[in-house]
């Protein structure tokens, strides 16, 4: 895969900034049939708030940059929700440091680091019915596609995990609360980073 520049982070980060906004109710409605219904309207908050200081972020390396969205998310966004999503980008701004590119291994450490660090911050493993679930099967997709175009079969991967979610019992999260009944729902997380990643994508193949 080509270099990813600062251009293209920022409109990686600009389609998530969509998804959130745009789906706010729909996350919320998905949240809503085992959760507490807040997720769409905390994520929205959020990117919301990204959006709102869009101009002003710094922008003097992509981790700086990962770093800034980091810290806003951390702020902003309610519940479960902000310290996941905010580690996420700081273990990205961490792995990014001072660089003006990232390379297919630079990529690679982000999905790894990310992954370690939501693990560790919320306790939860692939299978407990949360957004790892749509992370780790990405990251695997990710590396076997590294040095050819990638994206797609993140993509791939990424809506694929929604549906095999669907039949998993939450063990992290307000759905654990509920038990079996989460049985047979979507995961509002995975069908979150579905969403992004494929509007990514979209984003990416039109400025190409």
């Amino acid at each position: 895969m080509n270099s990813v520049t600062m251009e293209d982070v920022e409109l990686a980060v600009r389609a998530m900034i969509d998804v959130a906004l745009e789906n706010e109710a729909y996350f919320s409605d998905l949240d809503g049939v085992v959760g507490d219904a807040d997720f769409g309207v905390s994520l929205a908050t959020g990117f919301r708030e990204i959006d709102a200081k869009w101009d002003t972020l710094d922008r003097t390396s992509i981790g700086h940059f990962f770093l800034a969205i980091s810290q806003i998310i951390t702020g902003k966004v309610g519940g479960c929700s902000g310290p996941i999503w905010g580690t996420a980008f700081m273990r990205a701004g961490i792995v990014a440091r001072d660089k003006s590119e990232l390379s297919a291994d630079d990529i690679g450490q982000i999905f790894e680091r990310a992954i370690d660090g939501i693990k560790a911050r919320g306790g939860a493993e692939e299978g407990d019915k949360t957004l790892l679930d749509a992370l780790c099967p990405m990251s695997r997709a990710f590396e076997a596609e590294k040095n050819g175009e990638p994206l797609p079969a993140v993509v791939a991967a990424a809506e694929q995990a929604v549906e095999d979610t669907r039949n998993l019992e939450a063990r992290r999260g307000r759905q654990s609360f509920t038990g079996e009944r989460s049985i047979g729902t979507l995961d509002p997380g995975c069908v979150a980073v579905a969403t992004m990643t494929k509007r990514i994508a979209e984003t990416a193949k039109q400025s190409a």
